[in-house]
């Protein structure tokens, strides 16, 4: 029933923030960012227990902890970019939305790319010499 809540607050705020538009634009963005967060606090701790869920599974698989929290993070990453691009988005600014989006996916590259050496090291492992 969260989800009620979430789509429920986010319709109220739409037809305020379009209703505010005609106005006082600034008001309306202002609303819509506040609304955002407030979103994003009331799923934190949805958040909290698939990170202690995933973090279980990893123990109980003897997955390296090193990898799980790069992936977390790289998850966290693409979450808080797409946030904040969405953001400027809304503000009109798609010329800055997309260099946060360019920025989270260089920024998961960067993080990724001891895992993606750890698969190839694993993969040359297994071939035949």
């Amino acid at each position: 029933m969260e989800i009620l809540q979430i789509v429920g607050l986010g319709l109220v705020a739409t037809f305020l923030a379009l209703i505010v538009k005609e106005h006082n634009p600034s008001f309306a963005f202002l609303l819509t960012v506040f609304v955002g967060v407030i979103i994003f606090i009331f799923l934190a701790e949805q958040i909290a227990n698939i990170v202690a869920m995933l973090e279980e599974l990893a123990e109980s698989a003897q997955i390296n902890m090193v990898y799980m929290e790069t992936i977390l993070k790289i998850i966290g990453i693409a979450y808080i970019a797409e946030f904040g691009a969405q953001i400027a988005k809304d503000a009109g600014q798609g010329a800055i939305a997309s260099k946060i989006e360019l920025g989270g996916k260089v920024i998961i590259m960067v993080m990724a790319i001891p895992i993606i050496t750890a698969i190839i090291e694993t993969v040359i492992g297994l071939l035949p010499n």
